[in-house]
């Protein structure tokens, strides 16, 4: 829209004489938002001086790219999203939020998110929760969009076809090693270590290296065969190194306010493509201070 100015005026009221049905603040943000220019020139201040003769036009809003709009609604549903496409939805779990909801229903979750974030994107899709992280543990998810791929991944993790990638900052000085349980969990949600095999136990199987070590923690490397509750925290306490912040396994120092075990990689296959993928999700830098490689 454009209007050549008959009598010298400021800006804000050429506007409004362009645009009587909207407000003052609407006609602001216009000008915020670079939508308003004099004789081809953007300007920004409603108080503007606008001379007899020259050219007022309010330009179309600006479209803005798939891409972008995911960014936005991303942003607006608070979710670090590191891969999306029509079939998996890969996230970064932030520490102390619930991946699920549990039987108290909790509204704020990961997969409520998720969801929200489809639906913002588009009306009545729908996300699907495919594994799940403790509570306590930050890092990295996937999700799937669609029933198909959500049966994919689900067959793909009961096979132990997808590799879990962790890292721990565990008390004391680790070795690499290896830990092979049969882990039972009590009616308040307590993971405990079986001495023999029973109908209520599941198997667990933990293997870790050393990244850095100091004189009071070390940087473990892991992967699970298996992805029971707790199976990394009741494995490295059982070593007689729970993972730093870890009160309920024994820990005793809590060095950075959480505890410290981070999904950092999740490798499988594509439920679309049958291809291999990796996803990764960086760890806090923090936990290496003070220590050294091995």
């Amino acid at each position: 829209m454009r209007k050549k100015v008959a009598v010298e005026t400021i800006l804000l009221e050429v506007l409004k004489n362009m645009q009587p049905q909207a407000s003052t603040n609407v006609l602001r943000k216009m000008l915020t938002n670079q939508r308003i220019s004099v004789d081809d020139q953007t300007i920004h201040r409603a108080k503007h001086v606008v001379l007899e003769g020259q050219i007022v036009e309010i330009h179309p809003k600006p479209k803005i790219s798939i891409e972008e709009e995911r960014e936005v609604n991303a942003k607006t549903h608070d979710l670090e999203i590191l891969f999306e496409d029509e079939t998996i939805l890969v996230v970064a779990k932030p520490a102390g939020l619930l991946s699920v909801a549990t039987d108290r229903l909790e509204v704020d979750t990961l997969h409520n998110r998720c969801v929200e974030y489809c639906r913002s994107v588009k009306k009545n899709s729908w996300c699907f929760i495919v594994h799940r992280l403790d509570k306590a543990t930050s890092g990295i998810m996937v999700f799937a969009k669609t029933e198909d791929a959500k049966r994919d991944l689900q067959d793909q993790f009961a096979q132990h076809l997808v590799h879990r990638h962790y890292v721990a900052l565990v008390e004391g000085i680790a070795s690499p090693g290896r830990a092979d349980h049969n882990l039972v969990e009590d009616k308040n949600l307590r993971v405990y270590i079986s001495e023999k095999k029973t109908k209520n136990s599941k198997h667990a199987v933990t293997m870790w290296d050393v990244l850095a070590k100091g004189e009071e923690a070390t940087l473990l490397s892991l992967v699970i065969e298996t992805g029971r509750r707790h199976q990394i925290r009741v494995a490295m306490a059982e070593e007689g190194h729970p993972v730093v912040g870890d009160k309920m396994h024994g820990a005793v120092t809590n060095l950075h306010g959480r505890i410290c075990l981070h999904a950092v990689a999740l490798e499988f296959l594509h439920p679309e493509t049958d291809d291999p993928v990796r996803f990764e999700s960086e760890f806090n830098p923090a936990w290496r201070h003070g220590l050294k490689n091995p």
